[in-house]
């Protein structure tokens, strides 16, 4: 876990899960495998990875557990917003279903923290909590874990239609890195980030597309965070929108 981040929208991130497989565009310069590839190779190579084989072995990106991380957030009592595998994706079929369930366990008993797990497979979040409704008492997603889904494009905007079937207190929307113009029903959608872009490598987001964004949000009453507007490093264009930072939370924790 770090207990700091860069990350403007939470406090902390917790990672007993690490590694992903691409899937869409927003994956292509994704800056968790450059991690894994560079300042962590090591780290992670030299631990073995769920699916074994010579080929994953020697990806350091290949999906990985890390028990002894589990009860991390329990040793934290001051609470505080805690993004969920920030180098993973908690539902890649590769994570063992008794580990998921681990780090539910975990989230269950330190329950004086919010949580924010961000997927790209939110049908899959579906179907998790289908399958273990034994964890929930037959409820829905407790208020203080909160689940989202990434929305990079139009191509993939059906996400946001998954992560609507998911019974959950605050649903948010990653719209980052923004590479195309998005059209969105916003129904049941609780939050929405969006930000562009970085690393030496990355594509321009175009100012109509974060406005038109922002539009949406403030027509359909969700509260809209601007995150970044990219460049070389994550900060170096800013993040100011139209003279004003947007940092709007969920009503969950609004004021």
């Amino acid at each position: 876990m770090s207990k700091r981040t860069g990350i403007e929208w939470t406090d902390a991130t917790w990672n007993p899960v690490t590694g992903c497989t691409r899937v869409s565009k927003g994956c292509e310069h994704c800056y968790a495998a450059t991690l894994a590839g560079r300042l962590l190779r090591s780290a992670y190579l030299a631990r073995t990875p769920v699916v074994d084989s010579d080929i994953t072995r020697a990806d350091p990106f290949a999906v990985r557990i890390w028990p002894e991380r589990l009860a991390q957030p329990e040793k934290w009592r001051e609470p505080r917003m805690i993004f969920v595998n920030s180098m993973s994706d908690l539902f890649h079929a590769h994570v063992p279903r008794e580990f998921a369930r681990s780090i539910f366990a975990t989230m269950l008993r330190a329950n004086w923290h919010t949580y924010q797990i961000l997927t790209k497979r939110p049908a899959r979040a579906l179907r998790f909590w289908e399958n273990n409704q034994d964890l929930f008492d037959d409820g829905p997603f407790p208020a203080h874990i909160w689940l989202g889904a990434s929305v990079e494009d139009q191509s993939v905007a059906y996400r946001v239609r998954h992560l609507r079937s998911v019974p959950a207190t605050v649903r948010f929307l990653s719209c980052e890195p923004l590479v195309g113009p998005l059209r969105l029903d916003l129904t049941g959608i609780h939050w929405l980030i969006a930000g562009g872009e970085s690393g030496p490598v990355r594509r321009p987001m175009e100012t109509e597309w974060v406005l038109e964004l922002r539009n949406q949000c403030q027509a359909a009453s969700v509260p809209f965070f601007f995150k970044q507007w990219g460049g070389r490093t994550p900060k170096a264009g800013g993040r100011e929108l139209e003279g004003r930072l947007w940092d709007d939370m969920p009503r969950a924790v609004a004021g």
